[in-house]
C-alpha cells in the first residue's frame, strides 16, 4: 500500500510543508527513517534527528520550531503522536484478515461461530461457546465450555479462556494470557489449606487489551471485571473479585490483590502492588514499584512504599544520599552538647 503526503494530510487534517506528492509505503522511527517511510516527531529530545532523517514524510506538531531546513516533507498537526497512532490503526485495519475454520481445529458441534471468523489450527472451541462476527482465534488458543466472545476480537496463540468467561467486542488478548483460572483462595485447617472453590467468572468489557502472559483470575462468587477500555501490559496479575475501572492502564508486572476496586482512568507504573480489599479512586497515578497498602482517594499522584505524594517523595529521596554525613554530624553535635552540659553543672 502506498499513500501520498496529500492523502495523509487529509486524514489527519494536517498542513503540508514540502512535496504533497511524496509517497510512503512504510513506517519508521525518525532516527531510522528511509526513503518511502513516514515518521513522526513528538518528543523535543529527538528534534535533531529531523535534520538528518531519510524518511520521505514526517509528522510534526504545529508548535515545533525548526532552526534550519529539512529534506523531508512535513505534515504539521496538533498532536503528532495521536496522528501516527491513527495512521497505524488504519494501516493495521487494511491488512487482509484470515477467515475460515482450519481443518485441524476442534469446534464443538453446539458451538456458535459468527460470520467471517477465523479459527486456527489446533485451536479448541468448547461446548456452548459463542464467537461473534469477524473474530480471529489463532492456533493453540483454548475457549473452554460456555465462553462468550464478542465481535471483532483477536484471540492470539496459546490464550486460554476458562469456562464461562465473557469477552466483549473489539478485545485483543495477547499470546499466553490466561483468563478465568481459579483465584488464590484457601482456608487454613489442621491438615494444611483447604481449597475454596471459585465458582464465579471473569467479564471483560469492550475495547480491552490484555498483554502476553497476563493472568486474570475468576471470582470466588460473582465476577472479576475489566471494564471498558482497560489496557493491561504483559505479566500483570489481576486476582479474584477485582474490578478494574474503565480506561485504566497498568504497566508490566503490576499485581492487584483480591477484592480490590480500581477506579476509572487510573495509571499504574510497572511492578506496582496493591493490597487486597482496597479501594482506589478515579484518575489515580501510581509510580513504578510502589506498594499500596490501602485505600486511595480520587486524583492522587503517589510513588514509593509506603506511597507518598510525588513532590515530597522526590524531595526526600534527594536528601537520602546525605544521610550518612548528617548522621555523623548529629552524633558529633550530641557529644558537644553533652560536654557542655557537664561543664555547666555546678
Amino acid at each position: 500500500m502506498e499513500f501520498t503526503a496529500k492523502q495523509i494530510a487529509q486524514v489527519v487534517n494536517g498542513e503540508i510543508v514540502g512535496d504533497e506528492n511524496a509517497a510512503v509505503r512504510s513506517f519508521a522511527k525518525i532516527e531510522e527513517g528511509q526513503a518511502g517511510a513516514i515518521s513522526f516527531l513528538a518528543n523535543p529530545k529527538y528534534t535533531h534527528y529531523i535534520y538528518e532523517t531519510k524518511a520521505s514524510v514526517v509528522l510534526i506538531n504545529k508548535d515545533t520550531k525548526l532552526e534550519k531546513p529539512v529534506k523531508a516533507t512535513l505534515i504539521k498537526v496538533d498532536n503528532a503522536y495521536e496522528c501516527v497512532a491513527k495512521l497505524l490503526q488504519i494501516y493495521e485495519a487494511a491488512k487482509p484478515k484470515k477467515t475460515g475454520i482450519d481443518p485441524l481445529a476442534f469446534v464443538a458441534p453446539d458451538a456458535k461461530v459468527g460470520e467471517n471468523c477465523y479459527i486456527g489450527a489446533f485451536a479448541y472451541v468448547g461446548s456452548g461457546v459463542v464467537v461473534g462476527n469477524n473474530t480471529q482465534v489463532y492456533p493453540h488458543a483454548t475457549l473452554c465450555d460456555n465462553v462468550r466472545v464478542g465481535s471483532n476480537c483477536i484471540i492470539n496463540p496459546h490464550v486460554c479462556l476458562y469456562h464461562d468467561v465473557v469477552v466483549g467486542d473489539r478485545v485483543i488478548l495477547h499470546a499466553g494470557c490466561v483468563v478465568g483460572a481459579d483465584g488464590f483462595g484457601f482456608a487454613p485447617s489442621e491438615n494444611g489449606y483447604d481449597k475454596i472453590p471459585q465458582i464465579g467468572n471473569v467479564v471483560i468489557e469492550d475495547d480491552v487489551e490484555v498483554g502476553a502472559n497476563t493472568c486474570i483470575d475468576r471470582s470466588t462468587m460473582g465476577s472479576t471485571y475489566l471494564r471498558k477500555g482497560v489496557k493491561l501490559d504483559n505479566l500483570v496479575q489481576i486476582a479474584h473479585n477485582v474490578e478494574v475501572g474503565a480506561h485504566t492502564v497498568m504497566s508490566a508486572q503490576v499485581g492487584i490483590a483480591g477484592s480490590t476496586k480500581v477506579g476509572q482512568w487510573c495509571m499504574f507504573g510497572g511492578q506496582v502492588g496493591v493490597a487486597g480489599h482496597s479501594t482506589i479512586g478515579n484518575k489515580v497515578f501510581i509510580g513504578a514499584q510502589s506498594g499500596i497498602p490501602g485505600n486511595i482517594k480520587d486524583g492522587k499522584q503517589l510513588i514509593g512504599t509506603p506511597p507518598m505524594e510525588l513532590k515530597p517523595y522526590f524531595k526526600s529521596h534527594a536528601v537520602l544520599k546525605y544521610l550518612p554525613d548528617m548522621y555523623k554530624q548529629v552524633n558529633e553535635l550530641q557529644k558537644e552538647i553533652d560536654e557542655l552540659k557537664k561543664q555547666l553543672k555546678p
